[in-house]
C-alpha cells in the first residue's frame, strides 16, 4: 500500500500519527507549511524556546491562528489543534505524541532528545545533523534497544543520498562515489557571520523574514555542513570519508561519472565506496555548466559488458569506456519532503535512512591562528570549521568533533588549518554531550581492539 493510500485511511479511521516538532527555524517551519496539508498526520506540537517565536512560524507559513494555541503537555488534545510550549521534555514523555523530529540545530540538544525519546519509547526523526555525526552511532544503538525508529530526515539531502544508495544497491549496482552539491571555493574555509551574506545574495527584505541565521547559513558556505552530511552519509550507507577531506571539485551532472571515478581510471578517488561533495563554482568563481548546487547524486559501475551497453541504449552518460555512470537528483525540499520520514515511521515502522556505523566524523579546524586563551565557537563560526575525516584517524589522533568546539577554551596556541585535540582545549567533563561522545569513542576503540 502507498503512503498517502495508508494515511487516507488513518484520517479516515480518526487515528492520525501524531507529530512533535522541537524547534520552529526554518526546517521546522517548512515542515509545518506542509503537515497541516497532509491527511492522516497530527503536528500535535510545537516546542521551541520562543513560544511566541513558534506561534509566528505557524501564522507565516499559512496556519489559521484557531488551530494552534499555548497548552501545557499535561492536557490532552482531543481536538486537532496543536499545542506550543517551550517545555520540549514533557513533549517527548506525553503519550499522545507518536514521532518526535528534533530540528534545533543544537547537538547537545539532539542528544538530550534523542535519549529521552529512547526512555519514552517515541520514534525520532533526527533533522540534527550536527547531533546525528557527533554521536548517531551511539543513539542509534540506543534506540535499537529501545524499540524505537532512529530515523534520517528525508527531504535533506542525507537522507535523499542514502535513498539513491539504497536504489542502486538494491538493483545489483556497486557504489563508486555518492554525495551531493553545494557552492565552494577554497577561501570559503574562512567564512565568518560577518560575511557570509555577500556570498548568498540574499535580499534586505529576504533576511529581513526572520529565517536566516547568519552563524547557520555560514556553516554551510564554510564546509562545515557539507561536512557533517557527507559524514552521516558514510555512517549511513557504509561508504568512506576520502582521506584527506572533501575536495569540492568544480563538477557538473554531465562530468559525474568522468571525474568521480577512482585515480587508476582516469578520475580524482582515492578508491571506491566514497563519499564527495561537488562544487557549483570553477576555481576561478565562474559557474559551472549544468550545476548540482541543490542536488545530490550517485555514480555506479557496471559489472560487465551488457550493463554497459544498457547504460548507453538508455542515454545515460557516462565516461569514455562507457563504464561508469550517475543518477541523480537536481533538487532537494529540505523541510517540505520532510512528511515522507513520517509516514513511513508512522505506516510502515522503517526510518528513510539511519545511522549504521562509525565511519565518518568531522573534526574541528582552525579558520585561523587561534591564541591559546581563545574560546572556540563552534559551526559557522569566527575560530573553527568542520572537516571531514575518517572516523579511525579522528579517534587516532584524539580530535575534538566540531559538534562539542563551542565554549571550549584553547589552552595553546593552534595554526591555521590544523586539527584540535582533546589535549588542546579546557572543557566540562560533566555536559552530557561530551560524556555521551566520550562513551562512544571508548566504545569503537574496544571494538577496533
Amino acid at each position: 500500500m502507498s503512503l498517502i493510500a495508508a494515511l487516507r485511511i488513518r484520517e479516515a479511521e480518526g487515528r492520525p500519527i501524531r507529530v512533535g516538532l522541537i524547534g520552529a527555524g526554518k526546517f521546522g517551519s517548512m515542515y509545518a507549511a506542509q503537515a497541516h496539508r497532509t491527511p492522516g498526520v497530527h503536528l500535535i506540537g510545537v516546542a521551541d524556546l520562543s513560544p511566541p517565536r513558534a506561534a509566528a512560524a505557524l501564522a507565516r507559513v499559512g496556519w489559521d491562528a484557531d488551530r494552534y494555541r499555548a497548552r501545557s503537555f499535561g492536557q490532552a488534545a482531543s481536538d486537532r489543534t496543536t499545542h506550543i510550549t517551550d517545555d520540549a521534555a514533557s513533549m517527548i514523555a506525553s503519550p499522545h505524541v507518536d514521532i518526535v523530529i528534533d530540528a534545533t540545530g543544537s547537538p547537545a540538544a539532539g542528544i538530550r532528545h534523542a535519549l529521552l525519546c529512547c526512555e519514552h519509547g517515541t520514534h525520532i526523526v533526527m533533522v540534527n545533523v550536527e547531533a546525528d555525526v557527533l554521536a548517531g552511532p551511539y543513539l542509534a544503538e540506543r534506540a535499537r534497544q529501545a524499540g524505537i525508529v532512529y530515523s534520517m530526515a528525508s527531504g535533506d539531502q542525507p537522507a535523499l543520498i542514502a535513498e539513491l544508495v539504497d536504489w542502486a544497491r538494491t538493483v545489483g549496482f556497486d557504489i563508486v562515489c555518492a554525495g551531493k552539491g553545494t557552492r565552494h571555493l577554497p577561501a570559503y574555509h574562512a567564512s565568518t557571520p560577518d560575511t557570509v551574506w555577500t556570498h548568498y545574495g540574499f535580499t534586505e527584505a529576504q533576511l529581513a523574514t526572520g529565517d536566516f541565521n547568519a552563524q547557520m547559513f555560514n556553516s554551510f558556505l564554510d564546509g562545515t555542513k557539507s561536512a557533517l552530511e557527507m559524514a552521516a552519509v558514510a555512517n549511513a550507507c557504509e561508504l568512506a570519508p576520502p582521506p584527506d577531506g572533501l575536495a569540492f571539485p568544480a563538477c557538473g551532472v554531465d562530468d559525474l561519472p568522468l571525474l568521480l571515478r577512482p585515480r587508476e581510471e582516469g578520475g580524482i578517488l582515492a578508491g571506491r565506496g566514497t563519499v564527495e561533495v561537488v562544487s557549483s563554482l570553477e576555481r576561478d568563481g565562474r559557474p559551472v555548466f549544468r550545476d548540482l548546487r541543490w542536488g545530490v547524486y550517485v555514480v555506479i559501475e557496471a559489472p560487465n559488458e551488457y550493463v554497459r551497453d544498457c547504460f548507453s541504449q538508455y542515454g545515460l552518460r557516462t565516461d569514455p569506456g562507457g563504464r561508469f555512470a550517475a543518477m541523480y537528483r537536481p533538487y532537494h525540499l529540505i523541510g517540505l519532503e520532510l512528511g515522507t520520514s513520517v509516514a513511513s515511521i508512522g505506516v510502515r515502522g522503517e526510518a528513510t535512512g539511519a545511522t549504521t556505523s562509525f565511519s565518518g566524523d568531522v573534526a574541528a579546524t582552525a579558520k585561523r591562528a587561534l591564541r591559546a586563551g581563545e574560546t572556540l565557537d563552534g559551526e559557522g563560526g569566527y575560530t573553527v570549521y568542520g572537516k571531514l575525516r575518517r572516523a579511525s584517524d579522528s579517534l587516532r589522533e584524539g580530535l575534538v568533533p566540531i559538534g562539542l568546539a563551542h565554549g571550549m577554551t584553547l589552552r595553546r596556541d593552534i595554526a591555521e588549518g590544523d586539527g584540535i585535540g582533546w589535549d588542546d582545549v579546557e572543557y566540562d567533563a560533566t555536559r552530557q554531550a561530551i560524556q555521551v561522545r566520550r562513551e562512544m569513542e571508548d566504545m569503537f576503540r574496544r571494538r577496533a581492539g
